[in-house]
């Protein structure tokens, strides 16, 4: 038996051991949330919480789904989420062609700018967003929540795609041109397949990041409560004398499931996004 292969198996087995704890420690939220969504009204609102439960309740998820505005904040939710990310996505795959294909002035200027956008917080532009948005006459409509955020995704999506655009040889490029191929057919035919797989990357990002959004929609959604976005909705079952916390569990969880089902949809397209991303 070879034996630097018995002094490697126990960092192996610590390695996959760490890995499970972190594993544990980060899907232990998502289990209380969905147990709580579970748990009758009595077992949530106990002072010896157990982490499990013998009398399953639906009763949470009824009254989420008896909320009279839910369907219309699941409804606006993926309207602002599939906006950003078809939106984002297309966007982002011409400016990351533009700065990558074509030498112009001021491109690493640009590209610098990009990163110097992604250190900028969030909270610190809600204020000045707020008054742009009031000057467009953008509040209370949902374009107040898809604008932002697509200004947002941007630059990440930009930079990331830019190094999936760069690993296509300029050779194939010239290939087609030579074929008789436009630069729109090379584009969008042969280009745009090829980097997908970092579209899909990029565009889980956007996905989340629009579909969990709180902070906007508290803020620019003020007074026509039927374009709201389901985070909003979790405010009908928290009130501060009387919360209902399986009201906010099952709602919570309900949320959590077409985000579910966006990963299970685009998992080897994301695997493969991810894995191109750190090769280059």
């Amino acid at each position: 038996m070879n034996p630097l292969r018995l002094v490697r198996r126990p960092w192996r087995l610590l390695a996959e051991t760490s890995a499970l704890l972190i594993a544990v420690v980060v899907a232990f939220p998502l289990y209380w949330m969905v147990l709580g969504a579970f748990k009758p009204a009595g077992e949530i609102e106990s002072s010896e919480p157990r982490p499990w439960t013998l009398n399953p309740s639906l009763d949470s998820f009824r009254r989420v789904f008896e909320q009279n505005e839910f369907g219309r904040y699941f409804l606006n939710s993926l309207v602002v989420a599939g906006s950003v990310v078809i939106a984002s996505a297309l966007i982002a795959f011409l400016a990351a062609t533009a700065v990558t294909r074509f030498r112009f002035r001021f491109r690493t200027t640009l590209l610098i700018m990009f990163l110097v956008a992604q250190m900028v917080p969030v909270e610190a532009l809600t204020i000045p967003l707020f008054f742009l948005m009031r000057d467009f006459n953008q509040l209370n409509t949902l374009g107040s929540l898809i604008l932002p955020h697509i200004a947002f995704s941007l630059p990440f999506a930009i930079w990331m795609l830019r190094g999936f655009v760069k690993a296509v040889p300029e050779a194939l490029e010239e290939a087609a041109y030579i074929d008789g191929a436009s630069r729109s057919r090379f584009l969008w035919q042969i280009l745009f397949p090829l980097v997908f797989p970092g579209l899909v990357a990029t565009s889980v990002f956007s996905f989340i990041s629009a579909w969990n959004d709180f902070l906007f929609a508290k803020s620019f959604i003020i007074s026509d409560t039927s374009q709201s976005t389901l985070p909003m909705a979790l405010l009908v079952f928290y009130k501060p004398d009387e919360p209902d916390w399986g009201g906010v569990m099952a709602a919570s969880t309900v949320m959590t499931i077409p985000v579910l089902i966006f990963f299970v949809l685009v998992q080897r397209r994301l695997v493969s996004g991810l894995g191109g991303a750190v090769k280059d």
